[in-house]
């Protein structure tokens, strides 16, 4: 999928309901392909009408930034985006041939990058990764938010 195709969407039988295919495309080993698989994951997000703020998206935007980075920076390969929306939540995945494990805490307090994963665990409401094929999956969720839907979010402390 290149940043110019749309994403399709999938009618129910009754066609009283559309689901959204997820969408996935290879990005290049290069940092300049970052920004626009990061502005295509939100025009996915826009199209697909997820209720999310701007600045929720914004948000998204970049978590995915700092995932596709990653993947590019640690393996100087392709990577794999997918983008799902699961009615709740926008899940972005990065798919990598690296077998090294995301460590948000790797680095020094002298070292001006190193912690986007701190950045990712702050913005999204989860984030992970597990084992895929011959490397791993970096995942985040961010969720519908109140702006958007118009529903309260209780959080018990």
């Amino acid at each position: 999928m290149s940043v110019n195709d749309h994403p399709a969407a999938l009618m129910s039988p009754t066609n009283t309901a559309s689901f959204p295919v997820p969408q996935e495309w290879d990005v290049e080993p290069d940092p300049a392909a970052v920004p626009p698989a990061r502005r295509l994951i939100r025009r996915i997000a826009e199209e697909w009408r997820v209720p999310m703020s701007d600045a929720a998206l914004r948000d998204a935007e970049l978590c995915a930034d700092e995932l596709l980075a990653n993947a590019i920076e640690h393996t100087r390969a392709r990577c794999r985006v997918t983008v799902r929306w699961t009615g709740e939540r926008l899940r972005v995945e990065v798919a990598d041939a690296s077998l090294g494990l995301p460590d948000r805490e790797a680095a020094e307090d002298t070292v001006t990058g190193g912690r986007g994963l701190l950045l990712v665990e702050g913005l999204a409401h989860s984030w992970g990764w597990h084992p895929t094929g011959p490397g791993k999956t970096v995942w985040f969720e961010c969720a519908a938010d109140q702006l958007a839907t118009g529903e309260m979010e209780f959080v018990w402390t």
